[in-house]
């Protein structure tokens, strides 16, 4: 049996190209104070100027996110970085090694930075990303201050990564939406801590822990979990479609629709591959753009076929369990 849907999704009237005069458009309205979201090599962000506590409390409000849990700024360059957080040495050489990329770097909050309280939650440290998308680097640069620019979704739901999803789910609570394409990556960024007990892996993402590992020379210290949050994306609940999801399924039920990985599920309508040929790379970038296509079937439970937890398998495992977890955990 099918569960109730919505018919109404929200137009795509604030949607304009992501050419030169869109992103200068986007950037005065974000000098103003205004949200706009944009496309990351990631998934696409919510942004507003990391520097004011009103703006952020825009970001907040437009996706019902608690305000406990902080945000990432988005800088242009490691030099614009270094004037918000302080890099000890493996900060620095994670940075130098990844940057631009999807890797965030939750660092203490450097004398005179400029990203506000409520974009860091209060806390004394920030968290910090070079993205290398050009649009989003245009973009920043346009702005000429730090981005707030957690994923343009409302809280918990699945992440946007194209300019149409970002429409339907939040709708009129946000000024303007640059239309950049499909992101390539379409799995957050990798988030690690560079505190006062070592590297700490706090969310994997679109970097491996491997690749992270090689550059560091040992293992990354595992997450204190979601009672020391320091980073998006640490809620037990998170990245939830409307249906429910069953994972490390074998077949699929009559109430199901199929999220399969290598051919478990066979080839049908309400079946979407992730990876026939079960590349974990191609299956991170259809993800959440699957998600999205199989929730939309309307159906009461989405089966999830077994999706090895290796290399970018962790960090798709990860966003599965969340999207799985009763809603509202915390």
């Amino acid at each position: 049996m099918k569960r109730e849907r919505s018919s109404a999704l929200s137009p795509l009237a604030r949607t304009i190209a992501a050419d030169v005069a869109g992103i200068a458009k986007a950037a005065a309205m974000i000098r103003a104070g205004g949200l706009a979201a944009f496309p990351t090599e990631t998934v696409y962000g919510l942004a507003g100027d990391a520097t004011s506590d009103a703006a952020v409390a825009r970001i907040f409000a437009a996706k019902a996110r608690p305000s406990f849990n902080p945000l990432i700024a988005h800088v242009a360059s490691l030099d614009a970085a270094l004037e918000q957080g302080t890099f000890r040495t493996e900060a620095l050489q994670l940075a130098k090694a990844f940057w631009p990329g999807p890797l965030t770097l939750v660092v203490p909050l450097a004398p005179g930075a400029t990203v506000c309280s409520t974009a860091r939650a209060g806390l004394d440290s920030v968290a910090l990303r070079v993205p290398v998308h050009p649009v989003a680097l245009a973009l920043i640069s346009a702005v000429r201050r730090p981005l707030a620019a957690p994923s343009a979704n409302r809280s918990g739901r699945i992440s946007p990564v194209t300019a149409a999803h970002v429409a339907a789910d939040l709708g009129n609570s946000i000024d303007l939406i640059l239309d950049g394409g499909q992101s390539a990556m379409g799995l957050e960024s990798t988030v690690i801590a560079c505190l006062e007990d070592g590297p700490r892996l706090l969310r994997p993402g679109a970097i491996a822990r491997r690749e992270i590992e090689a550059v560091l020379g040992h293992a990354l210290t595992e997450s204190a979990g979601p009672a020391a949050l320091r980073s998006p994306g640490m809620l037990a609940s998170h990245y939830a479609p409307r249906a429910k999801l069953r994972l490390e399924a074998k077949e699929l039920e009559s109430c199901e629709a199929g999220l399969d990985f290598g051919g478990v599920f066979g080839g049908r309508e309400n079946v979407r591959d992730l990876s026939a040929s079960r590349d974990l790379k191609e299956a991170a970038a259809n993800l959440f753009a699957f998600l999205h296509e199989l929730d939309a079937l309307g159906p009461a439970r989405i089966a999830v076929a077994p999706i090895p937890h290796e290399g970018l398998g962790e960090a798709i495992n990860d966003r599965l369990a969340r999207a799985a977890a009763p809603r509202g955990a915390s």
